[in-house]
């Protein structure tokens, strides 16, 4: 369709002043696409660099959610990855498909520590992919490389142990909902001649990399809550947490995934 050089220039100059290219094709009445390109058209002929705008705290001196970065650093850590391509940067966090609480919860921490960037659940087989598109999603995990995380050392920048000393259970949590679980273990006792069940919860965390599982550990050691390793089948990649006192305190600031 076209449009006349009079439209065109209106629009260019609504753009020139900061108009975002939805309102002025709605005010206009004209495909966003089209704006889109005259904007393009227009930097062009002005040579300018056109730098996609970003509220990256650590980019633009931002404040942070620092609570929702320590739950977000957890769940990365446990199942998330970044892809970093020419044309493709997006932050993944994969989360179990039944579990609508924490892909919600995914999404919401996502949104709280940058805003800007467009957010997507992707439907894979029995999970849910949470996605967010930035090229500056590197700049807050600096753990980010080639190859999977256990095959290469993992350790917080001072300014990420900064947060997670401030907000230990925000970190605990994203790991646990990551990487971990609250389960009900039973066993029995013979009481007065009689064989009794008793039932007993306890926490799991379960990471092949060491590092990630003294990160989790240093925390709770700091937090004063007691755990042991669990080793099975010969590995000891399960960290669990199981006295009464402590399971309640993981019960009050963690809880299970939903």
């Amino acid at each position: 369709m076209e449009h006349s050089p009079s439209i065109r220039a209106l629009a260019i100059e609504l753009m020139r002043e900061g108009v975002p290219n939805r309102i002025v094709a709605e005010r206009l009445n004209i495909p966003r696409g089209t704006i889109g390109w005259w904007r393009s058209e227009d930097r062009r002929a002005r040579g300018e660099t056109y730098e996609q705008p970003s509220d990256c705290p650590r980019c633009t001196g931002q404040d942070m959610d620092k609570g929702a970065y320590g739950y977000l650093l957890g769940l990365y850590l446990g199942d998330g990855h970044i892809i970093s391509k020419p044309k493709q940067h997006h932050l993944s966090i994969f989360c179990n498909a039944q579990q609508t609480g924490l892909i919600a919860a995914a999404e919401a921490a996502m949104r709280r520590v940058m805003a800007r960037p467009s957010i997507l659940r992707r439907q894979r087989s029995g999970c849910v992919e949470v996605k967010s598109f930035s090229s500056h999603w590197p700049c807050l995990f600096p753990q980010h490389g080639p190859g999977k995380k256990h095959e290469r050392a993992i350790v917080l920048a001072g300014w990420q142990q900064e947060i997670v000393d401030a907000h230990p259970w925000e970190f605990v949590r994203g790991l646990v909902h990551s990487d971990g679980c609250r389960v009900t273990n039973w066993t029995t006792r013979v009481v007065a001649g009689q064989r009794k069940r008793y039932e007993y919860p306890r926490y799991f965390f379960t990471n092949v990399s060491d590092d990630i599982r003294r990160l989790y550990t240093d925390t709770l050691d700091k937090l004063g809550v007691a755990w042991t390793h669990c080793t099975r089948h010969g590995n000891a990649y399960n960290i669990s947490v199981a006295r009464r006192n402590d399971v309640a305190r993981m019960d009050a600031h963690v809880g299970p995934k939903y």
